[in-house]
């Protein structure tokens, strides 16, 4: 087998690709437990935060990443909204060419993603979109002779550096070397940065650009809370005669603070406790509310490039307002299927390939196609009017826009209802035989008719011409004579009682009976 060359173009040492190199450790530089940065969190402080991830460290920034999604329901809807997006569809794989060799590589590309779990490792891959960028372990395995993952392991993103000159390269921090890091063994991890602005690496992660929005609806939620807690419940008011002590007074106001919490209070009988409503506080519920709706609405934006599935006040999922918004959730779940591909072709199909076929010209491609919804009403008018004027359309090419299976073999099926039988066409049984039954084959007009059927014809154009050719030429001679068309409708309904029908009836009526006849005069014949 040729030797593997890494991305950086040096030979690969697969036997290091065995060890699990990334794990956490319990006192170690990768520790499973963090500090809280979100925690009494002020501007100042974000300011801070944002400012040091970019210049000295990024762990803060990333903790308080981490617990935005933990403090923030919306947030936490919307960025899960657009992972399930990609993770939800189903992963195709093109080979290389058509050769048997890269189609039985495509072969086992294609199982390699045919389970259910790699959706979950997708949706780990997909943090990034929130921080940056996420790293993905691989643990491979060659107990059966082949190079496969074993599994995928997710590393937090807090214990990788970037390189301080490009700030570009993702190194992993190490015992040896905390504070810069090492790099990372090619074919070893899945490193995904989705490019959600032009920019630095720490500086494209869509947390960054919601993390304000987060910490004034922080500030707004708590100022709510507070409101309601002073204004959402009656004043009390303690009430005490000339003639109290200061111990009644005392005794009063422990009662009156006793009910805010305890709802029961003991006073003497001179004593009274009233409640009052705050009726000069206008305004401040719907405020807070505006507000949290707001700062939602850009969280929204940021994330999904639109509002109006998922706020109501934006409008119903049926509006045209609504189609134009899904369209631009497509393009963005476009984007973020195609790097998502990107980075598995790059970091896993490309690995596993060479590791157990040898380096290869052209590798198999990864695929996450978006399935466009199907207009069935325009397709079925399309189809029924186009194939009668000889467009050829497979019935599979049908089922597949439908939605339909094929049918098995000893399945029943439905057909369109048969058409009624015209008399003529019943079978004509002779006096004194048996009935006979109807032919299985249906007797149609590209069949060629008996000469029985070709007498009758002519005959019957030899007995309705002298008829035919008298009625046209009165009609003609009235269309030659009359200079507008209300005149010829007239003149039409004036020429009518001159016509001769009855001769024209008797001629039909033959007509009728000769052709019964030669309807069952051809049944019998078999054709």
């Amino acid at each position: 087998m040729q030797q593997i060359l890494g991305p950086d173009g040096r030979p690969l040492r697969k036997r290091e690709l065995l060890d699990e190199i990334a794990s956490p450790t319990l006192t170690g530089v990768r520790p499973v437990w963090q500090d809280h940065i979100a925690r009494g969190l002020t501007p100042e402080r974000l300011a801070s935060v944002l400012d040091r991830s970019c210049e000295i460290d990024s762990h803060d920034a990333l903790t308080l990443f981490e617990e935005m999604e933990e403090r923030d329901p919306h947030y936490l809807s919307v960025l899960s909204t657009r992972k399930h997006g990609v993770t939800s569809l189903q992963f195709q794989v093109e080979a290389a060419s058509d050769s048997a060799q890269d189609l039985a590589i495509a072969d086992e590309v294609r199982e390699l993603f045919s389970g259910d779990n790699f959706a979950d490792d997708a949706q780990d891959m997909l943090d990034a979109l929130g921080k940056g960028y996420s790293v993905t372990e691989i643990i491979w395995d060659t107990s059966e002779r082949q190079w496969r993952p074993q599994r995928f392991e997710h590393r937090d993103p807090r214990w990788f550096r970037v390189d301080r000159l490009t700030q570009r390269e993702l190194r992993l921090i190490t015992e040896d070397n905390p504070s810069e890091g090492e790099a990372l063994q090619p074919y070893k991890f899945l490193v995904h940065q989705p490019r959600i602005k032009t920019g630095l690496l720490l500086r494209n992660g869509l947390a960054r650009v919601v993390a304000f929005m987060h910490l004034c609806k922080s500030y707004a939620l708590k100022d709510w809370v507070a409101f309601a807690e002073v204004f959402g419940m009656p004043l009390r008011v303690g009430k005490y005669g000339p003639n109290a002590t200061p111990r009644d007074i005392y005794i009063l106001r422990q009662a009156v603070a006793n009910i805010g919490t305890d709802a029961a209070a003991v006073l003497p009988e001179s004593m009274k406790i009233e409640f009052e409503q705050a009726g000069n506080v206008q305004g401040g519920p719907d405020l807070y509310e505006r507000l949290c709706e707001y700062l939602d609405k850009q969280i929204s934006k940021a994330v999904l490039g639109q509002t109006n599935t998922t706020d109501a006040q934006s409008g119903g999922l049926g509006s045209g307002q609504a189609n134009v918004h899904n369209e631009v959730r497509k393009d963005i779940l476009r984007a973020d299927t195609r790097q998502l591909c990107l980075t598995l072709n790059r970091d896993l199909v490309r690995p596993f390939v060479s590791f157990n076929h040898g380096p290869q010209k052209k590798y198999p491609t990864l695929h996450l196609p978006i399935p466009e919804p199907e207009d069935i009403a325009a397709l079925t008018s399309a189809v029924t009017s186009l194939v009668p004027l000889g467009l050829k359309v497979g019935m599979s090419t049908i089922r597949d826009k439908l939605g339909v299976p094929d049918p098995d073999e000893d399945e029943e099926l439905l057909v369109a209802p048969a058409p009624a039988p015209s008399p003529f066409s019943m079978p004509f049984n002779p006096p004194g035989q048996p009935d006979q039954d109807v032919p299985e084959t249906a007797l149609n007009r590209t069949q060629q008719p008996t000469q029985f059927t070709q007498n009758q014809v002519e005959t019957l154009e030899q007995d309705t011409a002298p008829v035919l050719d008298g009625m046209i030429d009165q009609i003609k001679q009235l269309v030659e004579s009359v200079d507008s068309l209300d005149e010829l409708r007239e003149r039409l309904l004036e020429l009518h009682p001159g016509l001769d029908e009855e001769q024209f009836a008797n001629i039909m009526r033959v007509a009728f009976a000769s052709a019964s006849v030669a309807g069952r005069s051809d049944i019998l014949a078999g054709t």
